[in-house]
């Protein structure tokens, strides 16, 4: 078992003990199970998924970064939402916006090109798990 723990600057949204949880991190989304390997890395808008004996629970997650280390798992998030928690009408005017700017992009600095199409994956991925309801 793992003992995960997801919190964001308003609350602590999760803490327990799991059998694995997948992350979409900058490299990729990766699944940690027992006994992973020590790891620090920043986190990417997505869909995170917990998995207890329960069963599973999926919450978007972007900003922050997660750390691996002894079977714990802590993840500091800018957002972490449930598909309960999504406004639908705020995330796809988000996912518009996004798409207009980037389909009109006419240069400019990398990181104003990289905080809109996070803007961009974060309501996507919003959109995806609220579809999932």
């Amino acid at each position: 078992m793992l003992k995960l723990e997801i919190v964001t600057p308003e609350k602590k949204v999760f803490e327990g003990s799991v059998e694995s949880v997948t992350v979409p991190t900058a490299n990729g989304e990766i699944g940690i199970f027992p006994n992973h390997a020590p790891l620090i890395s920043s986190l990417k808008p997505g869909i995170l998924t917990v998995v207890e004996k329960t069963g599973a629970e999926k919450m978007v997650v972007a900003g922050g970064f997660v750390e691996v280390n002894s079977n714990t798992v802590s993840v500091i998030a800018d957002i972490a939402e449930s598909s309960e928690e999504i406004d639908v009408n705020a995330a796809k005017e988000s996912r518009d916006e996004a798409v207009k700017t980037l389909g009109s992009w006419s240069g400019g600095a990398a990181d104003e090109f990289e905080a809109v199409s996070d803007r961009l994956a974060e309501a996507q991925a919003k959109l995806q798990l609220a579809g999932s309801r």
